[in-house]
């Protein structure tokens, strides 16, 4: 008895200009579809919040702050130009914007995946700097050189975005065909030289930088909690138990941007997996389902951030609910923690024109034997607890 003929899963080889529909049933392109937009609509929502809500708080608009607003940035911007693209595509079950369409998209997707990668490492970095050598950092962190450092960091995403454009590798279709992203499937040197690059500078080296700067992060709060401990207990000073609670508070925060970090990662691993597995040789072993699911779980990196935020957050949950107050009783915020939110807002201000004023006169010479004593006890206590200089710069 013949049996019929099943029609050949297309692959990207197969036809990277034509096309096809792939050989799977309607409901997988539909429940591909649903997935996309819901990561969609959650990661365009949530980062918009984040940026609004930095953008509205000056007390979070920071040096620091200004990396995660570019995060926010990054993530919003995936999300408007990867997932109706990808949803309407597999609503039709293939590829309907042409040749064009894939490349652009595709770079899109690479571009802005590549800039929050490198936008995470820079935050490591920049927490890693502030807190373990904070003298050194005083004073160099500015808005203005935050904004040049993003500035390179978005320079050196394009620059490994473009080539596909000028023949190194290329952007074709993926997995189901209802998508496109970079050609890591082809088994030629110029392809796999620039896959085992991209991976190598964009994903490999950040991850190391990553995962040293917190190493070095957390040995530097143990170190500095034994230190507050031993130095807060001789002097019996409430002054140092204080300090002692904002220490403990860093930690948290330095904790916070960690999950970003780790989930960011964790989202991207099984993408890169499969790109590696082409890179050695075996696609063949490759089925659109692994290239595709990888994909989709790559893209909703974009919708953990602002659900760390929210959850872990208490200071960006008051914010939320100071400029958003309809949200508030979602995130269990109470009106009264609003209200105390908008007057450290008001009374940080303040503080700050006072402390710049008193700067001023300090460059001037005009010092007094208060300010001596005090400027001796802070530096007592910066030996002792590095923290107290990060907290100006932190907010995660």
């Amino acid at each position: 008895m013949d049996l019929p003929l099943r029609a050949p899963t297309m692959t990207v080889q197969d036809a990277p200009r034509a096309f096809p529909t792939v050989d799977v049933p309607d409901h997988v392109h539909y429940t591909i579809g649903v997935v996309i937009l819901i990561v969609g609509i959650t990661g365009t929502l949530g980062n918009f919040m984040v940026f609004y809500v930095f953008c509205r708080s000056r007390s979070l608009q920071t040096p620091a702050n200004i990396l995660i607003i570019n995060l926010a940035i990054s993530d919003f911007l995936m999300s408007i130009t990867q997932s109706p693209v990808f949803f309407t595509s597999s609503l039709y079950k293939h590829w309907i914007f042409g040749e064009k369409g894939c490349e652009l998209y595709a770079f899109c997707g690479a571009l802005f995946g590549i800039t929050s990668m490198i936008t995470l490492m820079v935050i490591a970095l920049d927490r890693y700097f502030v807190i373990t050598k904070p003298l050194a950092s005083v004073g160099v962190t500015s808005k203005k050189k935050a904004l040049i450092i993003l500035v390179g960091v978005w320079l050196y995403s394009l620059a490994w975005s473009l080539p596909p454009f000028f023949g190194w590798s290329a952007y074709v279709p993926e997995g189901l065909l209802t998508s496109c992203s970079w050609d890591y499937m082809t088994f030629t040197p110029s392809v796999r030289a620039y896959t085992m690059l991209l991976f190598c500078f964009v994903f490999f080296i950040p991850l190391i930088a990553i995962i040293y700067s917190y190493v070095s992060i957390f040995e530097a709060i143990k170190k500095a909690n034994k230190s507050i401990q031993t130095f807060g207990g001789k002097r019996g000073n409430k002054e140092f138990q204080k300090q002692y609670q904002r220490m403990k508070n860093e930690w948290k925060m330095a904790k916070i941007a960690l999950i970003v970090i780790f989930f960011f990662v964790i989202s991207w691993s099984p993408y890169s997996v499969v790109a590696l597995v082409a890179f050695a040789g075996y696609s063949h072993v490759l089925t659109p389902f692994m290239n595709t699911i990888p994909a989709v779980i790559a893209k909703a990196s974009v919708i953990h951030n602002p659900i760390i935020y929210a959850i872990t957050h208490p200071k960006y949950r008051r914010a939320i609910a100071t400029y958003v107050p309809c949200l508030g009783p979602l995130l269990r915020v109470s009106p009264k923690d609003s209200r105390s939110f908008s007057s450290y807002h008001s009374s940080r201000r303040t503080t700050v024109t006072s402390q710049s004023s008193e700067t001023s006169g300090l460059q001037k010479g005009k010092r007094r034997l208060s300010s001596l004593s005090d400027s001796e006890s802070v530096r007592e206590t910066l030996s002792i607890h590095p923290f107290l200089i990060a907290k100006q710069f932190i907010f995660i």
